[in-house]
């Protein structure tokens, strides 16, 4: 796991941002992709990049159970479980007395961001809020109707608040659905999951924030829980986060 400390940073327990690489790729991959470490410099955040546990051809992948990788092929019981390995790097970092427990966070690009909404599913009690780019889910999708996230997938202990990066022209995991055995349903329709999980009471309210970015948004949530989303208009499959805007919501929130 590569570690990124910030310029300038104060002994003491620090922010911890896990950005998850996309699948075949690794840790340092994300870190080029991202520019997380010049956001972490700006605002004095540590930032850790793993490598997935399930090695492929050039790279890695996460272990999503139930869910096909990009092979095809759906992680078994004798696959890494990633999930207790980044509960185990927090631990770690916390007891080294280098990251604050109540103020770690993930993101993650393609499949390190449907990693990131695993992590929102089944570690709420770690992370205080989550940021998938090109990624955003809401639990597996529905095996009777995979246009439906399954809520059976998706149970967090805590309401989950969510930031969510994508474009409207990405081909590998489309807003609109469809693709890959993994994706299926709707970006939109994760964020109503995700709406309904925290208790959201209005929205989804959308709105222009530039002529090629618009905005939905779920507000009036428990504990303050919005779900937001930015979607770049000829955006493709990339990183397409302002990572101002992410840290700025991260920085929000707490657990």
């Amino acid at each position: 796991m590569l570690l990124h400390v910030p310029a300038r940073a104060r002994p003491g327990h620090l922010p911890l941002v896990f950005a998850l690489h996309g699948s075949g790729g690794d840790g340092a991959a994300i870190l080029a992709q991202s520019k997380l470490e010049a956001s972490s410099d700006r605002h004095g955040f540590l930032v850790a990049a793993p490598d997935a546990g399930i090695p492929v051809e050039r790279g890695f992948v996460w272990n999503i159970p139930g869910v096909p990788t990009v092979t095809g092929k759906i992680p078994g019981p004798g696959d890494a479980d990633d999930v207790a390995f980044l509960k185990t790097a927090i631990d770690w970092l916390a007891e080294q007395g280098c990251a604050d427990r109540t103020r770690v966070y993930a993101t993650g690009l393609s499949g390190g961001g449907r990693m990131t909404s695993w992590l929102g599913c089944v570690a709420s009690d770690r992370f205080a809020a989550i940021a998938p780019v090109v990624g955003l889910r809401a639990g597996n999708p529905l095996a009777s109707d995979p246009t439906r996230p399954d809520p059976a997938t998706c149970t967090p202990s805590r309401p989950m608040p969510v930031i969510s990066f994508a474009g409207d022209a990405d081909g590998t995991n489309p807003v609109q659905g469809g693709g890959a055995g993994y994706w299926q349903y709707t970006m939109e329709a994760a964020e109503t999951r995700w709406a309904a999980l925290n208790g959201c009471r209005a929205g989804p309210l959308r709105r222009d924030l530039a002529a090629n970015l618009y905005e939905r948004l779920h507000t009036q949530c428990r504990a303050g829980a919005e779900v937001v989303s930015h979607i770049l208009r000829g955006g493709g499959h990339v990183w397409t986060a302002d990572n101002d805007v992410m840290w700025r919501f991260f920085d929000a929130h707490r657990r």
